[in-house]
């Protein structure tokens, strides 16, 4: 049992936050919404259920998304672009054509920057 001395004025919603955080592992990383770039957003909710989640990710040219990780997910590319993407094997460069499709069963880590001269646009399913 956790023993932490209270101050009247310190109430039970700011103790939940510290014990939050204080089991959260500190390396663990965002997922797609709450990893973001320069500050902004760079993928929207656009439906979440017990069964799917639904984003719509857009990184206009020079755009990228900090290191994150995926759960099992379906994607759509909307308008594609060129991208630099790091992962565990290493940093590449690869063409994202319009309307292209892939399906993962997971990703550990990546980060992605649009090195292309187009905004691009992806839908991503992820499945639960």
């Amino acid at each position: 049992m956790l023993n932490i001395p209270l101050k009247p004025a310190f109430g039970t919603a700011a103790l939940l936050v510290l014990l939050l955080a204080a089991c959260t592992p500190e390396n663990e990383l965002p997922d797609p919404v709450q990893a973001w770039w320069e500050g902004a957003s760079v993928c929207e909710v656009l439906e979440e259920n017990r069964h799917m989640r639904a984003l719509r990710c857009t990184f206009p040219p020079g755009g990228g998304h900090e290191r994150h990780f995926h759960d099992r997910h379906f994607g759509y590319t909307v308008q594609g672009s060129r991208f630099r993407i790091t992962d565990a094997t290493g940093t590449r460069e690869v063409d994202v054509t319009t309307g292209g499709h892939f399906y993962s069963d997971g990703i550990e880590w990546h980060e992605v920057l649009n090195i292309g001269d187009s905004t691009a646009v992806f839908l991503i399913i992820e499945l639960r």
